[in-house]
């Protein structure tokens, strides 16, 4: 038979398979087991791990590659102490009356890991899958449970790691996941809805996916293996066992408890082994920036600008001692791709930008005028915080830091207040913690880097218009 004629009756014989494993799992589910006789022995293969054949060709399966990747999928437990808020909590005689009133409630959960150091206990999981949690523990495929340890994670691209201590550990090699193809077959493992170790096969449907609502920075891998509520952290992987995403979301209309409808996405392997290292190493990520404010080309840009179509992020300012500056970027340039990737808009700049390491070098394409413009900026560090002293003297007391991408997600720009010391000038202004501060007079600004730029020169007056939960008002600092 040829190669070809081969392939195919492979490929026949994988989605007849696939049939009849599902119409053999419905049956069991709906008449009582009943006892089959036992094969003969000459029905028993000469070597064990080979499966049944067909004509001579080995029917297709995965239980041999998925022998050696359960063992490193675990399930991670989430324990969260919640303040129960009565209103009656505080009277003297109202504890005597019920003193049984539980003062708290605790928050269970259940999501996926996967280890990816035996030697050390390192576990990945989705950040979203611990945020909160006072107790996290893991429970191994073989069914022994360990507390785990926090060692870091990043909100921003959603990967936190853990640690525990356990020997006879398996644990999964990372894939180059820049080599993944649609078309790809790719296998899901977790915990759905709480059945541990399931396992579910697709293939890939997109690489590079972003725009997703609520998410941090997107470059998603997107595979029609279901993953459901419980899937979140848990293992992606190629035919050849190794790691190629960490399952985090699903997409469905009627919200992610309906179910999966084919629309799943993970965090590529070298996307989580670049946030994995920085974190083993010192606990946190630090992020590249090129050092710019950019605003989506519209159609009167464009036209103003002679471009040819619609689209890219022109550049509105060069903070200095920046990257672009150090590479000679200017107000009007306009940003067309990124190591080859279109920019079509400000946000997918932006998106790209938030997945660059420091000291990455970078190759942009711009439009300068009517000339094309090729430069390589080498990235340098993005603060993560400014101590409003730096900034003006009446914020003094207040710590901003960058927006949490989830916001940015949501349509946001701003800065965020993270802290505002008790006392302080700041918060005799009125400024508090979690405060969303979206404009100032300061300056226009829609990140960290632009609100430290707008106070090149101080304010006669100062006004920070603030998001404050559900409501806008304006704060004049004095």
């Amino acid at each position: 038979m040829s190669k070809p004629a081969t392939t195919l009756l492979a490929l026949t014989l994988a989605a007849g398979f696939g049939g009849f494993a599902a119409i053999a799992i419905h049956e069991g589910l709906d008449v009582p087991a009943r006892a089959a006789p036992a094969a003969p022995a000459a029905a028993v293969p000469a070597i064990a791990s080979l499966p049944p054949v067909v004509d001579g060709t080995p029917l297709p399966s995965l239980a041999p590659m998925l022998e050696r990747v359960t063992p490193a999928v675990v399930s991670v437990h989430t324990k969260q102490r919640v303040k129960i808020r009565n209103p009656f909590a505080d009277d003297p005689m109202f504890r005597r009356l019920f003193p049984d009133v539980p003062q708290e409630r605790i928050n269970q959960s259940l999501g996926s890991g996967v280890i990816v150091d035996a030697a050390k206990g390192l576990v990945l999981t989705n950040h979203h899958v611990i945020e909160g949690a006072d107790e996290v523990s893991v429970t191994l495929a073989d069914g022994r449970t360990f507390p785990a340890t926090f060692v870091g994670s990043d909100p921003d691209t959603d990967v936190a790691l853990m640690r525990i201590q356990a020997d006879k550990l398996t644990a999964l090699p990372l894939a180059n996941s820049d080599q993944l193809r649609v078309g790809d077959f790719v296998v899901a493992v977790g915990n759905p809805f709480g059945f541990s170790q399931t396992v579910t096969s697709g293939i890939v449907s997109a690489v590079g996916r972003s725009g997703l609502p609520g998410m941090g920075f997107q470059n998603f891998i997107q595979t029609d293996a279901s993953i459901n509520p419980g899937n979140s952290g848990g293992a992606l992987v190629n035919l050849r066992g190794e790691l190629v995403g960490i399952n985090t979301a699903t997409f469905n209309p009627q919200g992610s408890r309906a179910g999966d409808i084919g629309l799943g996405f993970a965090i590529p392997a070298n996307l989580a082994g670049n946030v994995m290292r920085q974190l083993a190493s010192t606990g946190e990520v630090r992020r590249g920036t090129i050092g710019i404010e950019t605003q989506t080309v519209d159609d009167q840009m464009a036209k103003g600008l002679g471009l040819e179509s619609t689209r890219g992020a022109v550049v509105t300012r060069v903070y200095p001692n920046s990257a672009a500056a150090a590479a000679g970027i200017k107000p009007g340039d306009v940003v067309l791709t990124a190591n080859g990737q279109r920019m079509d808009s400000r946000e997918a700049l932006h998106n790209f930008e938030g997945l660059q390491a420091v000291g990455s070098p970078v190759a942009l394409e711009l439009r300068r005028g009517a000339q094309p413009v090729k430069v390589e900026v080498t990235l340098r560090e993005q603060p993560r915080s400014y101590d409003g002293t730096v900034l003006d003297p009446r914020l003094a007391g207040a710590t901003f830091t960058e927006l949490p991408e989830r916001l940015r997600q949501a349509g946001l720009d701003g800065v965020l207040v993270s802290n505002v010391a008790r006392g302080s000038r700041a918060a005799q202004n009125g400024l508090q913690k979690d405060d969303v501060v979206l404009a100032a007079t300061s300056g226009e600004f829609s990140d960290l880097g632009g609100f430290r730029a707008s106070f090149a020169q101080a304010p006669r007056q100062l006004v920070l218009r603030v998001l404050r939960g559900n409501a806008r008002g304006d704060l004049p600092m004095q």
